[in-house]
């Protein structure tokens, strides 16, 4: 007699990996603009992301006590922080904001983010790949906010990122994938790891990316100024899954012909006399 197949009840283990280290959730979130600090918490614990992105220039100058509390709920959340340099425009500044982060958040880990343009908060492109390098010789794990341009992200790549973070859209406009054909070849091209950052707006944004072959997404916006921010961030979360799971398993070639879904070989066939 036949043994009937023993199918696993739940997807194996798929985890994300970063610079040798392994994270077992391929979501990211921001920590900026939510509503207050209690929907911060309940958001990060339902969406249980791989790391809590902040910056070293959260704080509060009229009540410095209003920071204090801030610092202590990512301490608590015992979440990984990826510190970032948000807000700087040049390479010195970019590197000494890092190194500060480094000192107070005890991590190697940065998020380089060199603007470029005030109005579209777009990378400096002609900048990057210099401070990408200069990081990296002083040991740090370096995570590039970048555009969807290939060339830039393979330079990254030459000077020792091991994973990148193009955009899908401007960062805040919720958009999703703009240039699909232009994110489709960077995943088609290069084998490093890359998190979606910026531009995503629904969860549906988040699946599609991970259904391409994407490794993450990052997001702030999108769950800190919605409606319900902890629904929205337990949206993200199995959206991004599901899109994760769709790529795995492969999906179907699309078709432009209708063809059915049931047999029609050995149905009786009646016609009228």
């Amino acid at each position: 007699m036949n043994t009937p197949p023993v199918f696993p009840q739940t997807a194996p283990l798929d985890p994300l990996v970063l610079y040798g280290e392994t994270f077992t959730s391929r979501l990211l979130l921001g920590t900026s603009r939510y509503p207050s600090p209690s929907v911060l918490q309940a958001a990060v614990q339902l969406a249980k992301p791989a790391m809590l992105t902040a910056s070293l220039r959260r704080q509060n100058l009229v009540n410095p006590e209003t920071s204090n509390r801030f610092w202590q709920l990512l301490d608590d959340l015992k979440v990984p922080v990826l510190p970032n340099t948000a807000g700087c425009h040049s390479v010195s500044e970019l590197i000494t904001t890092a190194h500060m982060a480094r000192e107070v958040f005890a991590t190697d880990w940065i998020k380089l983010e060199l603007i470029g343009d005030d109005y579209t908060l777009q990378p400096d492109t002609l900048n990057m790949v210099d401070a990408a390098r200069q990081l990296i010789h002083d040991g740090f794990k370096v995570l590039p906010y970048c555009t969807d341009d290939l060339v830039l992200c393979q330079r990254l790549v030459d000077v020792g990122c091991q994973a990148l973070m193009p955009w899908a859209a401007p960062i805040g406009t919720g958009k999703g994938p703009i240039n699909p054909y232009a994110m489709k070849t960077l995943r088609a091209r290069l084998k490093v790891p890359m998190i979606v950052d910026a531009g995503l707006g629904l969860p549906s944004h988040a699946a599609q990316v991970m259904e391409w072959g994407f490794d993450g997404v990052l997001l702030n916006t999108a769950v800190a100024l919605a409606n319900d921010p902890i629904r929205m961030a337990g949206a993200f979360a199995a959206a991004t899954q599901a899109g994760r799971d769709a790529f795995l398993a492969g999906t179907m070639t699309e078709k432009d012909a209708a063809e059915p879904s049931t047999p029609v070989l050995g149905t009786p066939f009646w016609h009228e006399a």
